[in-house]
């Protein structure tokens, strides 16, 4: 167990326990929280201090609702920050309606490892529904309309579409909102198998919108950070969700665009694609996972070189460096990628989950505890009808039926 996960621990038990001298001891000084907006009683917005974060949100929580944070997974950043998700769950305290919503927390640190800031997305409607108040008619997580980027399940396959043609794919607020919006659908969808990822126009995506940004010169890092953790939230629940994901690249990918070919399982590329990070051409640093999948995908000396020489792989330098699955020519791709997802669809979906969650602590684990892992892993899979499909199927000679269960 990490530092930073300790301590979010040990903040996540001193809120149960009602323990203020402990979330003192916690937070740093300069702590500042930023609630979600929308949340009932005003408790969302911006906390600034250790003290108002416990007495205008946290203590605030109490005096309407008997809930308890429950994390169920603990994310490492880049940056050294965490995201932390799970649930809500309890009651209002009039009327003892339920409340159950999911949350992810953004949480960063101070060097000697207190609490700087925590940042919160959780379903506002939710939250207002268990109070019956009229609040409720807000729409929830799962049912937002989407404006830039479509979203469609057929036969287990979820696809989401960017859909800024005019743009390239740029990623603004509205694009990570949107993102946000999909993943969470397909998260919470048991019947989605399998995700492939597109886009329309001549780019899948170019990164960050930086005419946006030009039009908020002075406001540069509050931007930043407000698209950013919200994209960081959905980029990780891409990388574990059960569901295989399969994206499909065209055109251009760069800068933060880049993450979500990271986080996918299997990425096929059109022949004319073209990857590259770009920051340094553009005085910033870095987001999107690339610091921590370049280094792995692709080798550092060649991770160096894309970042400090800015320079552009082509589809067929992406295949060779690694950074891509399959190559085809770009009249094929969509159909390739359609069967390849279609396929993965058909799949044994939880053992899936199992195998991507562990390849994805062996980057960071010994021997020891990376064999404790598949033996948990492994354990748990057998449990699922798809292990005792798969091995009658083999012993009697035919083809498996998944049912991803």
């Amino acid at each position: 167990m990490t530092e930073p996960e300790k301590t979010v621990r040990a903040l996540y038990d001193a809120l149960a326990a009602g323990d203020r001298p402990a979330l003192e001891g916690l937070l740093d000084p300069g702590f500042t929280g930023q609630a979600t907006e929308g949340l009932p009683h005003g408790l969302g917005g911006t906390h600034a201090g250790a003290d108002a974060m416990i007495d205008d949100f946290w203590w605030a929580i109490g005096r309407h609702y008997r809930v308890r944070a429950e994390p169920a997974e603990f994310l490492p950043l880049a940056d050294g920050g965490l995201v932390v998700l799970g649930r809500y769950t309890g009651t209002a305290r009039e009327g003892g309606r339920p409340l159950d919503a999911a949350f992810a927390h953004v949480l960063t640190f101070a060097a000697d490892g207190r609490v700087t800031g925590l940042r919160q997305y959780t379903d506002s409607a939710r939250w207002a529904a268990s109070l019956g108040s009229h609040e409720d008619r807000s729409t929830p997580a799962g049912r937002r309309e989407l404006r830039v980027v479509r979203y469609d399940v057929t036969d287990g396959l979820a696809t989401i579409e960017l859909d800024r043609p005019e743009a390239g794919g740029a990623i603004d607020p509205t694009m990570v909102e949107d993102l946000d919006e999909a993943t969470f659908r397909a998260t919470h969808d048991p019947a989605v198998r399998a995700v492939l990822i597109r886009g329309t126009g001549r780019s899948l995506s170019v990164g960050g919108d930086l005419a946006y940004f030009t039009r908020h010169a002075d406001d540069i890092p509050a931007r930043l950070r407000g698209i950013i953790d919200r994209y960081h939230v959905t980029l990780d629940r891409l990388a574990t969700l059960d569901a295989p994901v399969v994206c499909a690249v065209h055109g251009a990918l760069a800068g933060g665009g880049l993450g979500l070919a990271h986080v996918s399982d299997v990425v096929i590329a059109a022949d004319d694609a073209k990857f590259a990070v770009g920051y340094g051409a553009i005085g910033l640093a870095s987001d999107g996972a690339n610091t921590w999948y370049l280094p792995r995908l692709v080798g550092m000396r060649r991770a160096q070189e894309m970042f400090l020489l800015n320079s552009v792989l082509t589809g067929r330098e992406a295949l060779d460096a690694g950074l891509v699955t399959e190559v085809v020519p770009a009249a094929e791709l969509a159909a390739r990628a359609q069967e390849v997802a279609t396929t993965l669809a058909a799949g044994p979906t939880r053992a899936f989950g199992h195998i991507k969650r562990l390849l994805l602590t062996s980057q960071d684990t010994d021997l020891a505890d990376q064999l404790a892992e598949e033996t948990r892993h492994m354990t748990a899979s057998g449990a699922t009808d798809d292990a005792r499909e798969g091995i009658t199927a083999f012993v009697e000679r035919r083809r498996p039926d998944f049912r991803g269960r």
